[in-house]
């Protein structure tokens, strides 16, 4: 009996790290400050999920987040396939920094909008289309204190979150 439960235990332990990471999934923060007009946008990702990417995001490179072409690319893919739109307008975003720690990936970009009065917020993004069937992808986005959520998938479309004009 003693052995039994020593082994179920044994067991369970070793089936834990796996069960532990069954997804694949990001965080996006857009913080909008409507006095200064400036726009904050920060991905977060585990690297243990991005470096499967790099296989086609950054063919030509090392499929390694050691590899700083890798990492180029995986900046110029974040920029690219993240759209953002406030009160219809294309707010372009510009990069920052990269910062690679463990297995930890945020990747910053920034961008000015003149809109001071924001109501509607429009986000479309398809980060690693065809790595992780299962890539979920939450964004907040933050203005004056006020925080909406959205959760994209693969597949999804572009979703909207509105907020009382600032200063209404």
């Amino acid at each position: 009996m003693r052995r039994a439960v020593l082994a179920a235990a044994l067991v369970a332990g070793l089936a834990t790290p796996v069960a532990a990471h069954r997804g694949h999934a990001g965080l996006t923060v857009v913080e909008i400050d409507p006095a200064s007009g400036m726009v904050s946008v920060v991905h977060r990702f585990a690297a243990h999920d991005v470096e499967p990417a790099l296989v086609s995001i950054a063919p030509g490179a090392q499929p390694s987040l050691d590899d700083p072409r890798a990492v180029a690319e995986l900046e110029t893919h974040l920029r690219q396939r993240f759209r953002l739109d406030i009160d219809g307008a294309a707010i372009p975003v510009t990069h920052t920094t990269t910062d690679l720690a463990g297995d930890n990936v945020r990747v910053d970009f920034v961008g000015e909008t003149s809109d001071r009065s924001i109501a509607a917020v429009t986000i479309d993004l398809d980060f690693f289309p065809g790595v992780h069937d299962d890539q979920e992808q939450q964004v907040n986005v933050r203005i004056n204190g006020v925080t909406r959520t959205l959760i994209f998938r693969p597949g999804s479309a572009a979703q909207t979150v509105t907020f009382a004009a600032a200063g209404a």
